[in-house]
């Protein structure tokens, strides 16, 4: 009889027991429940890229910020941590996504991508490649520079001069509302299947197209790789020091990259074709021959013109400015300003009347101007461009227009793309090939043209992003 009392009161405080603890339980999950959503956040978050986190609250009364360079690099410590231990060297390049460590403090709102395909953040309307920042990257460059022999220009090899300082190679792009994949050659190739990629422009295009084709091959020697340049006429005529311009297919995925010199993006025609010295007409509203003719085959088209609309370079390649037919100074002289952009506005409207015609989904970008970085005088009189030190003016784009405002104007209304790369481009003027010509020619200096690899390599990294 006791014992038995005495288990009914064992019994008794076991169900209250039991009762606590279950109310305990309750009450400790509903308090617990916003730290277990932050917890699976925290979670999700490790997987996508903060893109906010990039959003520099800076006034856009100019172009670039003058952070000091030490913050730029702080910035991105913790994100090289992250890479700290790994074989990224020695795999195939794949795409990353970047963050910055202390991402975990604030929950990541959802990306969402616009009718193109770009990733942007929930507060942006547009995703502007050309405003962010230049951060450090170990991974950088592509391909090196002691290489690529095959496709590069010795006189852009800065590696093979007698310069000493190559930090400008280190850097990659971080776009502000919106990221890079970043490149992976293969995955590029893929994509491009069975497609033509074109460059038609001058130099600074020549030296983009150089670029891709090295950050295609990383460098190496790819004897597998077709020179096709006869199927476009582009053959090197007999005398001159080279071709109007290079094809090249990869055959294992059929992708074709080309370039065409057309400093002008006008139609050249001699005025005498059984002179060689004769004037050429320059057919302000009349665009490339060549493109006309090929434009059908093109997938991707990358336009650009700029340095050539002076005076001095007229003279020297004998060109005469025509508009309808007709010389266009035979009343007064036309203002260069004024004829460089009735060509650009001409090929855009006549790109912008033909894409509906097109058998191909084709993507057509312009790319805005180079900039120059001649300090004390010009290219002939002295002007030279000595700074080796990274982002000495500022690391970052604040402003949200072109500051080719020339290109900017003729491509609205149109469905030609902007490929802006002057703003970010101009806080690099350590990247220029600078006095380390291979001429070694005295007190001259190349502030024009970039050193590779260099600066053009991120030119094609926002145009892979935005094809």
């Amino acid at each position: 009889m006791k014992g038995g009392n005495i288990t009914r009161l064992r019994g008794g405080y076991l169900s209250i027991a039991l009762v606590v603890l279950m109310f305990t339980t309750i009450l400790l999950w509903a308090w617990d429940k916003k730290s277990i959503a932050g917890f699976l956040s925290l979670t999700r978050e490790q997987y996508m890229i903060p893109v906010s986190e990039y959003v520099v609250g800076v006034s856009n009364s100019s172009p670039t910020s003058t952070k000091p360079k030490n913050e730029v690099v702080k910035s991105e410590d913790k994100m090289k941590e992250r890479s700290t231990n790994t074989d990224e060297k020695e795999k195939p390049r794949e795409s990353s996504h970047y963050s910055d460590a202390d991402s975990s403090s604030k929950p990541t709102p959802e990306l969402k991508e616009n009718e193109d395909g770009v990733i942007l953040s929930p507060s942006s309307k547009v995703c502007n490649y050309a405003k962010g920042r230049w951060v450090e990257d170990n991974k950088r460059p592509w391909y090196s520079g002691f290489g690529c022999k095959q496709w590069l220009s010795i006189m852009w090899a800065c590696r093979l001069t007698k310069r000493k300082d190559f930090s400008y190679e280190g850097y990659r792009w971080q776009p502000e509302n919106c990221y890079m994949p970043e490149f992976e050659r293969s995955s590029f190739l893929r994509r491009m299947q069975n497609k033509t990629l074109a460059f038609i422009g001058d130099s600074l295009g020549r030296q983009q197209f150089q670029s891709l084709m090295c950050m295609l091959t990383g460098g190496e020697e790819s004897p597998e790789v077709e020179d096709v340049g006869r199927e476009y006429g582009l053959a090197k005529a007999p005398g001159a020091l080279r071709p109007d311009g290079w094809v090249y297919r990869f055959p294992n995925t059929n992708t074709t990259i080309l370039y065409y010199w057309s400093a002008s993006l006008s139609d050249l025609v001699p005025l005498n074709r059984t002179d060689p010295s004769t004037d050429i007409a320059m057919h302000l509203d009349q665009p490339p021959a060549f493109m006309r003719k090929f434009f059908h085959q093109f997938h991707v088209l990358v336009l650009n013109t700029g340095h050539h609309w002076n005076r001095g370079k007229l003279k020297a390649n004998r060109w005469v400015m025509y508009v309808d037919g007709k010389p266009a100074e035979e009343k007064k002289p036309l203002d260069m300003g004024n004829a460089k952009n009735l060509t650009v506005y001409s090929i855009a409207r006549w790109i912008d009347s033909q894409l509906p015609l097109h058998p191909h989904n084709l993507k057509v970008f312009f790319r805005t101007i180079s900039p120059r970085h001649f300090f004390n005088g010009d290219w002939n009189t002295g002007g030279s461009c000595d700074n080796m030190i990274p982002m000495s003016g500022g690391s970052e784009v604040v402003q949200d227009g072109s500051s080719d405002i020339v290109v900017e104007s003729a491509l609205k209304g149109t469905k030609v793309k902007i490929l802006d790369i002057t703003a970010i481009s101009q806080l690099r003027d350590e990247g220029h090939v600078s006095r380390y010509t291979r001429r070694a020619i005295l007190n001259t200096s190349d502030c024009l043209h970039w050193c590779l690899p260099g600066i053009p390599d991120t030119w094609n990294e926002l145009l892979i992003a935005q094809i």
